[in-house]
């Protein structure tokens, strides 16, 4: 794909934005005036550029002054002259539905973002013949549920029709939308057996070479995770984004241990989320400790007792954690 402007570079320090958005080279303000106003210590918070693309193609933009993910996606529709509600989920470095690449809570200060707007509406019957579906849910952190993986030779598998990356937008005509993933994953696995029911699915919109992600199951150590080693911009669900070193290898390792028990307890996957739980569990003397700080910040999820014991021992346990 080309992308179309002055790629990896960003407008001098002070330069003329519009609307959040750097504009392109060609227009300067006038040199700053010399005396006192020309010592005047520089701003405390460097200012940060991203390059942005929809990823099925489009012109190359820039953005910034973001701190969360809908605030992200918001720059990014003002770009592109769309509704944020378009969007569904992004990428870094690659325009594929490459879950693997998916954005989550943290940005390389190097990465190019590319967003997957909405394409077609599709419906699909789905009988539940055993308990599990075989999908495994995720969202983008502003109103979407998605499938981030189908299980090979599951119930959803054999359904051609649905391939990962699709948003879930109904289940049996009830709308999902701003529905969290886990809350998603749970309508999914209170549906009865052998009664059939709908899913409304919205794909990306398709270009190039994006079709062919629909059954992948590989799991690699770094998926969703920045993992340059240099720094990133850390989004905030609260309070400002902020600047810190990329995830060290083996928080990175700890963080996929534990994003493998939300999806084996929950059905979910979330780098995030489970950066957070390391997070958590490395401050917490014992299982029984997290258990109470996960409620204190993470109530909603409600987490099996078995589950936080589990992440507490991936996390801990290597480095000689003691109950």
């Amino acid at each position: 794909m080309q992308r179309v402007g002055r790629h990896g570079r960003q407008p001098p320090e002070g330069g003329p934005t519009e609307n959040g958005v750097g504009q392109e080279p060609g227009t300067h303000e006038p040199p700053p005036a010399e005396g006192p106003a020309a010592t005047r210590a520089p701003r405390a918070r460097p200012r940060l550029v991203f390059h942005t693309q929809l990823a099925h193609g489009s012109p190359t933009g820039r953005i910034e002054g973001f701190t969360n993910v809908k605030e992200l996606y918001a720059k990014i529709a003002e770009v592109f002259d769309i509704s944020p509600t378009e969007i569904l989920f992004c990428t870094l470095n690659t325009h594929k539905v490459d879950m693997q690449k998916l954005l989550g809570g943290q940005i390389g200060l190097e990465d190019f973002i590319f967003a997957h707007v909405r394409g077609e509406t599709k419906e699909v019957e789905v009988t539940k013949t055993e308990d599990a579906l075989g999908l495994t849910i995720t969202d983008n952190g502003a109103g979407y549920a998605f499938i981030k993986r189908i299980k090979e030779g599951s119930i959803i598998n054999r359904l051609q029709t649905v391939c990962v990356g699709d948003s879930i937008e109904a289940i049996n005509d009830h709308t999902i939308v701003g529905c969290r993933h886990y809350e998603v994953a749970r309508m999914l696995r209170e549906l009865p057996r052998a009664q059939p029911f709908t899913l409304r699915l919205v794909q990306p919109k398709k270009a190039f070479d994006m079709i062919g992600q629909r059954t992948r199951s590989s799991k690699s150590p770094s998926e969703g995770r920045v993992s340059s080693g240099k720094e990133t911009l850390r989004l905030r669900t609260q309070g400002p984004a902020v600047l810190e070193e990329g995830p060290s290898p083996s928080e990175e390792e700890a963080a996929r241990r534990v994003d493998d028990l939300l999806e084996s307890y929950m059905g979910i996957r979330d780098s995030e989320l489970a950066s957070t739980m390391v997070e958590a569990a490395k401050g917490s003397p014992g299982a029984a400790q997290l258990a109470r700080g996960l409620d204190s910040v993470l109530g909603e999820f409600a987490f099996p007792q078995e589950f936080v014991a589990e992440v507490w021992a991936a996390v801990c346990h290597p480095k000689g954690g003691q109950e």
